[in-house]
């Protein structure tokens, strides 16, 4: 297991956003201070109570939201963070990113932080393989950013195909590895 980092974890809007709170609890039972960060449509799927309790940290879901001291919220994460890992990633995470916007707390920290970004997508077959999603997981590739995923199989929607999100147990994994080979070095 690898020493303890702080990992931002980002859930969007994606009917797989409820394994987040089974992802949360095994990163925090490797040892890892785990922060929550969740978009307006993740909370449409599951609520920041479950994830606060699973992550055993506050959870931020408002940008603008009142914090205490000085330094705002996202900066201070953005900052504290050794991972920031978007799970699931919805495609239009993907566009807010791959164009730099930064209209939520999500997109804030992912512009503010100079730590890894893992990126484990979780949408519709015809969503992940449309030329505009394609475009922007080449972008955010190209940027350094680094994806697992999407599995093949049974989608939320019906369909067959790719567009899964990864077992969260192989999610947790990946972080680890990632931690242990130096490609997180705390600073």
């Amino acid at each position: 297991m690898a020493a303890s980092k702080t990992v931002v974890l980002g859930v969007t809007g994606s009917i797989a956003a409820y394994k987040a709170a089974d992802l949360a609890s095994l990163l925090v039972k490797r040892g890892h201070d785990v922060f929550v960060v969740m978009t307006e449509a993740a909370q449409r799927f599951i609520t920041p109570l479950s994830l606060q309790t699973m992550s055993r940290n506050p959870v931020m879901t408002d940008l603008f939201a009142e914090q205490s001291g000085w330094c705002p919220g996202h900066i201070e994460l953005a900052d504290r963070a050794n991972l920031l890992l978007i799970a699931p990633a919805s495609a239009a995470t993907l566009a807010r990113l791959a164009c730099g916007l930064a209209e939520d707390a999500l997109t804030c920290i992912a512009l503010a932080t100079r730590a890894p970004l893992v990126i484990a997508p979780a949408m519709n077959g015809k969503m992940w393989s449309h030329p505009a999603t394609v475009h922007n997981t080449e972008t955010l590739r190209a940027r350094g950013a680094i994806f697992i995923g999407p599995d093949e199989g049974l989608l939320a929607c019906g369909y067959e195909g790719a567009g899964r999100l990864w077992p969260v147990e192989d999610i947790a994994a990946k972080a680890d590895e990632m931690m242990l080979r130096g490609r997180i070095d705390g600073a």
